[in-house]
């Protein structure tokens, strides 16, 4: 690829134009073109050496792009591919990096029309609490997972693109539909970050929380740690997993319920045999991971 366009140069965003700058080693690295909507994000990636322009005319910014990357929060999609489509090449190939995916493909497909065989979902499973391109970091991607949710649609040269595009940036690649990842990402991602936000907004709501926090130590740190991370990024994932959440949320009410009821009848076997099955199942998964 010759040259990439990046509509968000935060965390992810500028974390790919790092990866394929480092990849590139003594070979050319494609022209990275930023667009953002604010121009002290653009200026701060330019400043870092993160992108080489920063981009303010779309038409010029789409001429000649080999690929297009949205890695802006998932709620500014729709306005994206809008601003896009009248001036994409048939060759060009766009991706997106949000952590929801039914919701981007509908959206996708209705705004793009023909040019949707050239859309690619994509979601890398990496990132950190802190955003922004000063957060960047060319090796985020090193070893991590990124799903890419295909449809019958999609043409094979673009999802090859699009993996190899990943790839580079030195990630592990899979596939799966859009459906099946917004129901598990539901559980094991977006659950987590809300039960982390509800529980900090919590603390710090109460009249004595200055007290609370203070007493606060590592085992607080590490479950809220994520709590820390992009609030508008969080909102629209959200609200674009809605069911998927609900339902998450619905069974994790059901298991505190439970965990109250053991509590409040003074069961000690059955609040240990809950603390070994999360602790089992806990360690087997750090031991399997990669």
């Amino acid at each position: 690829m010759k040259k990439i366009v990046i509509f968000g140069v935060g965390l992810i965003g500028g974390s790919v134009a790092l990866a394929f700058k480092k990849a590139a080693g003594i070979n050319v690295a494609p022209q990275i073109v930023g667009v953002g909507r604010t121009s002290k994000s653009l200026q701060t990636a330019l400043e870092l050496g993160v992108i080489d322009t920063a981009a303010t005319d779309i038409v010029l910014a789409l001429k000649d792009a080999d690929m297009v990357l949205i890695a802006a929060p998932v709620a500014q999609t729709t306005a994206i591919l809008q601003s896009i489509k009248p001036h994409l090449s048939h060759n060009t190939v766009i991706t997106d990096a949000g952590s929801t995916k039914s919701d981007v493909l509908a959206c996708a497909k209705e705004i793009l029309g023909e040019q949707f065989t050239q859309f690619v979902g994509g979601h890398p499973i990496a990132g950190a609490e802190k955003s922004g391109a000063s957060a960047a970091l060319a090796d985020l991607f090193i070893g991590k997972n990124v799903v890419l949710t295909p449809c019958p649609e999609t043409s094979t040269q673009a999802l090859a693109s699009v993996a190899k595009f990943w790839q580079t940036c030195g990630a592990n690649v899979s596939e799966m539909s859009a459906e099946m990842h917004d129901s598990i990402f539901a559980a094991v991602s977006h659950l987590p970050h809300l039960l982390a936000f509800a529980l900090v907004d919590d603390i710090a709501s109460r009249p004595n929380a200055t007290q609370l926090f203070g007493f606060a130590a590592s085992g607080f740190r590490d479950f809220t740690r994520i709590a820390g991370s992009h609030p508008e990024m969080w909102r629209d994932i959200s609200l674009a997993n809605k069911n998927a959440l609900l339902n998450e949320l619905t069974a994790y009410q059901e298991e505190l319920s439970m965990l109250k009821k053991l509590i409040e009848n003074a069961d000690a076997h059955g609040l240990q045999s809950l603390f070994e099955r999360a602790s089992t199942a806990r360690n087997a998964w750090e031991t399997a991971k990669p």
